[in-house]
């Protein structure tokens, strides 16, 4: 006799590292070719899932941030995950600030996650498996159920559904 397999799936928020790095490309080239930045130390620079990014002062930063947004959008990668941090002097007015691109779910959310699953009283489990969480249940439609829930619940963050089990 086997261990029975219950249906199952994962909850993540992850972000297309590449994609970050594209979008910062074309940020940096858009702002080196553009007249209103002409003479202008304006960049966007990347450590893993840090951002910095560079202006002469909190106008063109500003600007910088909102062209970072629209490039990230474009490129698939939704802009809720972005926690922008304090700006900071530099030298001069010149300023920086820092923008975490956040994966993962912390704990806070991951656990929000399973009490909106106990409290519906649906017929899934959840569990918090390190950054994610997984949901099982024993029919499929009930996991379907789950993930419409949750859609509707939780959008201050992004979600991906992954690993759907049978």
């Amino acid at each position: 006799m086997g261990v029975i397999q219950l249906p199952t799936f994962d909850i993540v928020s992850e972000v297309d590292k590449q994609e970050i790095r594209n979008a910062l490309d074309q940020v940096n080239k858009e702002v080196s070719t553009r007249f209103d930045f002409k003479g202008s130390d304006s960049r966007v620079e990347q450590s893993e899932y840090l951002l910095t990014v560079f202006a002469d002062d909190e106008f063109k930063l500003s600007q910088v941030l909102d062209i970072l947004m629209a490039k990230l959008a474009k490129r698939g990668v939704d802009v809720r995950c972005l926690d922008r941090g304090e700006v900071e002097k530099v030298s001069g007015n010149k300023v920086k600030q820092q923008v975490t691109v956040k994966t993962g779910l912390e704990t806070e959310l991951a656990k929000k996650i399973i009490r909106l699953i106990k409290d519906s009283k649906m017929k899934v489990q959840g569990s918090i498996q390190g950054d994610s969480v997984r949901i099982s249940g024993a029919k499929r439609d009930n996991l379907q159920e789950a993930i419409q829930l949750i859609k509707k619940s939780i959008i201050e963050f992004p979600l991906q559904f992954q690993n759907f089990r049978d």
